[in-house]
């Protein structure tokens, strides 16, 4: 990722994350975090990589709120970054904290079976 693309990214991020916190209106579903965006290096494309901790939603519930949401996102994104043109957004959600509760989840078991010889 070149200086630019990763100065992009990181303008991006700041603004989703704002917008989520301030200007969107995100009762009930819990905290909403911007973990990581990727842009293309063409600009194009930002690929927004979300966490939801403490929603009682599903994934599908969080991706339709932001989906949902996208045009104004998008104008913000616009607002905010100066570039010629505003990068489609693509949201993802982020596996990160599930991959960790199941290896946490694993190795509790495999302590447990140890113990239990």
């Amino acid at each position: 990722m070149s200086i630019r693309t990763a100065r992009v990214a990181q303008l991006i991020k700041h603004e989703i994350s704002e917008a989520l916190t301030t200007r969107i209106e995100t009762a009930g579903y819990g905290l909403l975090t911007v973990t990581e965006v990727i842009v293309t290096p063409d600009l194009r494309l930002a690929k927004i990589y979300i966490s939801h901790f403490r929603s009682g939603k599903s994934n599908e519930q969080v991706m339709e709120f932001l989906e949902a949401n996208l045009k104004e996102l998008r104008m913000g994104v616009g607002r905010a970054v100066r570039l010629k043109f505003t990068p489609e957004l693509r949201f993802y959600i982020d596996q990160t904290l599930e991959k960790v509760e199941r290896i946490e989840e694993l190795i509790r078991q495999i302590h447990e079976d140890e113990q239990g010889r």
